[in-house]
């Protein structure tokens, strides 16, 4: 029995499959996710050959000492931001092997939402070590916290599909 729901399932077996068929390697920077992402991967037998590391970086202290996201970035647009996000990415990049990185930031609620910022607002960012970069602004609204935490991980993943089907 899995832990995660089958169409999850379903991505990381691709992923894990594709990844292994290429040599290629992915590390994750989670926020809102806790690790999630990284967990569902993990899920799949194989995915060693696929998963670098995963970097969990709820605080915005852990986001600068693991990640090197810039405090002036968290001070001038918060930790959830597509600015947040992009350095969340690099960062994950920068500090691992891997050639695919994945960053997801935002608010799970259901408390810490605001006009700004609602609960369901997450940003995640893939990048390529070539360079390439996918980033998206979601707005799930309020889908309850588990419900939030899953559709990330869903389109997480979906986006590491999409951008190493660019190869």
């Amino acid at each position: 029995m899995s832990l995660f729901p089958p169409a999850v399932e379903t991505l990381a077996s691709r992923i894990v499959s594709q990844f292994t068929q290429r040599n290629l390697t992915v590390a994750t920077a989670e926020s809102c996710t806790g690790g999630l992402i990284a967990g569902a991967l993990t899920e799949i037998s194989g995915s060693s050959a696929v998963v670098d590391r995963g970097f969990v970086t709820y605080s915005n202290r852990a986001k600068v000492e693991m990640l090197g996201v810039d405090e002036k970035v968290l001070g001038s647009f918060g930790a959830v931001s597509r600015e947040t996000a992009l350095q969340m990415v690099a960062g994950a990049l920068r500090r691992s092997g891997a050639d695919l990185a994945v960053a997801v930031t935002g608010v799970a609620g259901p408390t810490g939402g605001s006009a700004e910022k609602p609960v369901g607002l997450v940003h995640i960012a893939a990048r390529h070590r070539d360079g390439r970069l996918i980033h998206r602004e979601m707005r799930y609204g309020d889908l309850g916290r588990d419900g939030i935490r899953m559709a990330t991980v869903t389109t997480a993943l979906e986006m590491l599909l999409d951008l190493a089907a660019k190869d």
